[in-house]
Formats: structure tokens, C-alpha cells, sequence
């Protein structure tokens, strides 16, 4: 645990740093407009320094600010590569190479949790973790019944530093207004910290995870592993063999890759009909193709509970942006609180912004890539106060949802998928086929 900023004082030094770094750039953009140089350049200074630092700051922490960090990810069309690239390269270390709990710490925690006779549970138990992430660290296992396992083990200490963090974070509103000035970060914070102390409760994680594997049961296309047992930070699963999707991405023939992509997204628009939840952490990592070609899906501790299914406005605001209506589209936008009253935008720029979201909705067929999105996100990367995705809010009930849509995206142009998505949007997003007033969507779900 030598590189998980864990002492809140080595955390609060870290956070600490971003407003004082901004207080003294704020001091030197005014020495500089007294010294004639025009506001909107010195603006820009600021931004532009303010942001990187802030990127920084989030990459090297793990917990809640970690959590923030890829929940502004969204915002990073609107930051030059030469600041959002080293901070996604510091995320992705970070999620791939988190450092194991040593063997001695593990029986420790299983001791407290399971009890000194916490062995008698299992048949086998292998020391060297199989996965570490954030806030906990995975084992294979055989169950006392001889079935295979994954024992799921929660870091000591994790939920502290987690919820420090977002008590930090909450005194950096106005850091945060200058980066993003359509942004209501406190609103976001607060929605953040409320998932991830879900995050934090494996019984709440396995109550999700058998609510996915029960909806998918017997499913062609998916498989969720089901939950043997669980407290507040041990959580027992099924085991699932299969070939992660990270080396169907590196070394997978075109028509994996093609098939993987399209499954990702049936299940991901599925769920909040199936299962009444979204899958929100749609890592590469969390998932497998299994030798039957099922899709598996992995760690359930991030999902957006939608008891009411998919929200019929992403389905009817991309029916009229394909038709070409923006005024109506902006309007929207701004009954959902994606567009704050005080806030103006123009137009044609949040269609350059959008179009990446829409456009595999327009065509019958689709091929996602990493040249089409970066193609997609030039028209907005540049510092300007103007920028679009700078005046926009992230309005709270909508943070996971955005979450998910950013990182698919990302994950289908890894894959270079090639599939008919639109009719999975026709099948599964209510509100999106002119037919389909009442949501098609809940009516398959019944089926």
C-alpha cells in the first residue's frame, strides 16, 4: 500500500496545493493586464495552467479524487493533449497496476471479517490476487462445496480516505468555476460521494450483482457471475474464466472485436430495463468474452440505480437532433439542467460537441475508431472561455449515466466495432423511434 496516499494529511497537502496554485496564477494574470496584456489572453494563462495542475493533482490520488477525476473526463475535449494526456496516462496506470495487499494483510482482514476460522470456508485459497483496483483486490478460490470463486477483499482504510477526499474537494468549487464555468462542481461532488460510499458496501455491490445475474439468467448474449456470500467488505462470486477485453482489443480478430462491441452496448442499454440499473464502471477490465462468445461482466460496486429504466430524454433529444432542430434540442438540454439559466451557448458549437454522441444513431452501420473521435473532439479542444463544453453542467442525477457514455465510447473506438448500434438504440433507448411514444424498450423488457 506504499503508493496509496492513504495518511490524510499527505491527502489534504496534496488537494491543498490546487488553491494555492490558483490564488498565485490569479496574482500574476493581474500583473499582466496592468501591464497591458489583454484580458482574454491572460485568461486563457490561467485557465490553461489551472487546469493541468488540477489534472495532476487528480491522477496522483487514488480514491475520491481519482473518482472525480474520470467523472470530469467528459470535460477533457475542451483541455489540450498536452495536459489531458498525461493525466489519462496517469489514470490508466493506476487502474492497471494498483499495488496488492500483501498476503499477511489479506488473512489479517479475513480474520476480522470471517472470523479465525475464516479457512474452513474455503477448500483452497490463493494468496496472489488475481485483480487490485481502487479499493480492493480480488482472489480465486474454491468454496467449501468445491465450486470456484473470487473472494473479493476491501483495502483497510479505503472508505476514510475515499470520503476525505470528497471533503477536500467540496472547498474547490471556485477553482473549479474558473476551469469549467457551467459546471455546478458542488452539485457533482455530492452525487459522486454518495456512489462511491456505495461503492464502499459490498453488501449493497451484492445485492446489485444478483439483481444483474438473475435478469440475465439463461441469456445468450450475457453473463453475470452470481453472489455465494458477502458482509460490508468480503464479497464471494462465481467464478468466470474467459479472455479479458483488453486482449480482445490488443489481439482480437475483427469479427471479436465487432461482436464484443455490439454486446457491450446491448447490455449497457439493456440494464436499466432488464435490471433496473446501469453497469456505471465500463472499464475494459470488467469485462470477458466467454468461450460460448457470451459477453461476462465483472464488479458491480459502481451502478446507477434507474427504477424507472433508460430516461426518455436521451432518446427523444437525439431523435430531434438528427432531425436537425437545435433550438429544441438546447431547450431540452436546459429543462435537464445540462444548461444552466445563466449560461449561453452557441448553437452550432454544442452540434460539434454532440455529433460524436448522435452520429452512430444516423446510419444503419457504424464503425467506431480512434481516428473518428479524435477527428470528433478537434473542433472542440482549444482554451477559449467561449468553449462549449466549458458552459456546460453535469447535472447530478446524470453523472453516472455520462460516466458511462464517455468511457463506452472510448472502449468501442479501442475495439474498432463495426455493428448495427442504431438498432440497438431503436430496441432499447425509449423515446428515440418516432413508433415508439411509450418506450419500446419496457415492453421488450416484459417480453
Amino acid at each position: 500500500m506504499s503508493d496509496f496516499p492513504q495518511h490524510a494529511v499527505t491527502r489534504s497537502a496534496k488537494l491543498a496545493t490546487l488553491p494555492l496554485g490558483f490564488a498565485g496564477r490569479t496574482a500574476l494574470g493581474l500583473g499582466k493586464r496592468i501591464g497591458g496584456k489583454s484580458a482574454e489572453l491572460v485568461a486563457q494563462e490561467i485557465q490553461q495552467r489551472t487546469s493541468e495542475q488540477i489534472f495532476r493533482v487528480l491522477g496522483e490520488l487514488k480514491g475520491g479524487a481519482m473518482k472525480l477525476g474520470q467523472a470530469l473526463s467528459i470535460f477533457e475535449a475542451a483541455l489540450p493533449p498536452e495536459i489531458a494526456g498525461p493525466y489519462r496516462a496517469t489514470l490508466t496506470k493506476l487502474q492497471d497496476a494498483a499495488p496488492p495487499l500483501p498476503a499477511s494483510t489479506v488473512h489479517a482482514v479475513l480474520t476480522e471479517q470471517l472470523g479465525d476460522d475464516w479457512r474452513e470456508n474455503f477448500l483452497a485459497f490463493d494468496d496472489t490476487p488475481t485483480a487490485a483496483a481502487s479499493i480492493g483486490q480480488v482472489h480465486k478460490a474454491v468454496w467449501h462445496d468445491g465450486r470456484e470463486v473470487a473472494v473479493k477483499i476491501q483495502y483497510p482504510g479505503a472508505g476514510k480516505a475515499l470520503l476525505s477526499d470528497f471533503n477536500q474537494l467540496a472547498r474547490l468549487g471556485k477553482l473549479f468555476g474558473v476551469l469549467l464555468p457551467g459546471l455546478d462542481i458542488k452539485a457533482v461532488l455530492g452525487e459522486l460521494r454518495e456512489r462511491v460510499a456505495e461503492e464502499l458496501d459490498y453488501l449493497r455491490e451484492a445485492e446489485a450483482q444478483h439483481a444483474f445475474a438473475t435478469a440475465y439468467h439463461g441469456d445468450p448474449d450475457v453473463c453475470v457471475p452470481d453472489v455465494i456470500a458477502a458482509n460490508e467488505q468480503i464479497l464471494v462470486t462465481e467464478w468466470m474464466d474467459g479472455t479479458p477485453l483488453s486482449k480482445i482489443i490488443s489481439a482480437g480478430t475483427k469479427e471479436q472485436r465487432d461482436r464484443s462491441g455490439l454486446l457491450f452496448v446491448r447490455f449497457l442499454f439493456s440494464s436499466p430495463a432488464r435490471a433496473g440499473m446501469l453497469h456505471a464502471d465500463p472499464h475494459p477490465g470488467n469485462y470477458r468474452v466467454l468461450p460460448d462468445g457470451r459477453l461476462g461482466v465483472l464488479d458491480f460496486g459502481a451502478v446507477n440505480r434507474m427504477p424507472d429504466g433508460y430516461p426518455d430524454v436521451f432518446g427523444t433529444l437525439t431523435r430531434i437532433f438528427n432531425k436537425g432542430d437545435m433550438e429544441t434540442v438546447v431547450q431540452g438540454l436546459r429543462d435537464e439542467g445540462f444548461i444552466r439559466p445563466h449560461i449561453e451557448v452557441d448553437k452550432e458549437a454544442l452540434r460539434a460537441f454532440l455529433a460524436p454522441y448522435v452520429e452512430p444513431t444516423q446510419v444503419e452501420e457504424f464503425t467506431f475508431s480512434r481516428e473518428w473521435l479524435q477527428r470528433q473532439m478537434a473542433a472542440v479542444t482549444d482554451l477559449r472561455p467561449t468553449n462549449v463544453v466549458r458552459q456546460l453542467n453535469l447535472p447530478p442525477s446524470y453523472v453516472l449515466i455520462n460516466r458511462v457514455h464517455a468511457a463506452g465510447i472510448g472502449v468501442l473506438c479501442q475495439l474498432g466495432t463495426t455493428a448495427r448500434f442504431r438498432d440497438e438504440v431503436v430496441r432499447w433507448v425509449p423515446g428515440f423511434a418516432d413508433d415508439d411514444p411509450d418506450g419500446r424498450a419496457t415492453a421488450l423488457a416484459a417480453s
